[in-house]
């Protein structure tokens, strides 16, 4: 849990200014390469070959490959937002294109590799504990105001609202062979509308569309 999130990177070990292209193209190679390989072979020598770098560009910003992936991590995955408008529907609606902004762009591998081995890199694990984090409260606080208002029925489980909708985001992802996955990134809003009315129509709501 495209955007960016909080967590500046490292700072440059030269006195020289930070080139951002060359940190934006290393930070997609990172997650592109955690993505397809894992922690296992994750290494700065493979990221600065698929950044375009030189090696030694990339070992003046980043000491090793830990601080390099966190980094690049905390960049590309970002915490939700709770989205506070005035009914369920819009509200849902913002969280899962939050969500799917994490899991379909070119970094979403790396995202859903997050899940089984951010507890393999030191440091990596607690931001993975906030994006999670994030998407609970950012449920907890919707589903709260909805059963508020008296859209939602009281008896509303956040738990698997969370998991209808952030497991859909992770299998729709998942789901896509690579050479369609510009048509699904431009179908994202539109699917966010199916799932989120399938999940509104399976507890019962009373929203108002």
């Amino acid at each position: 849990m495209a955007s960016t999130a909080a967590g500046a990177p490292a700072a440059p070990a030269s006195g020289r200014p930070r080139d951002p292209d060359v940190d934006r193209r290393v930070y997609d190679a990172a997650m592109a390469v955690f993505g397809e390989v894992g922690w296992a072979g994750f290494s700065m020598v493979a990221v600065a070959r698929r950044a375009g770098a030189g090696k030694a560009s990339v070992y003046l910003r980043w000491p090793n490959k830990t601080d390099l992936l966190i980094d690049a991590v905390r960049a590309r995955v970002a915490l939700v937002t709770d989205p506070e408008f005035d009914d369920v529907r819009t509200e849902l609606l913002s969280l899962t294109r939050q969500m799917l902004a994490i899991y379909l762009p070119d970094g979403g591998r790396a995202a859903l590799r997050l899940s089984l081995e951010a507890h393999l890199v030191p440091g990596l694990a607690e931001h993975y504990r906030e994006v999670s984090g994030s998407q609970v409260i950012a449920v907890r606080a919707i589903v709260r105001r909805a059963i508020d208002r008296g859209e939602l029925p009281p008896e509303t489980s956040v738990t698997l609202l969370l998991d209808a909708l952030c497991g859909a985001a992770m299998m729709h992802a998942q789901a896509a062979p690579p050479q369609l996955r510009e048509r699904q990134l431009a179908a994202a809003d539109s699917y966010a509308e199916q799932l989120v009315d399938f999940v509104l129509a399976a507890t019962g709501a009373r929203h108002r569309r």
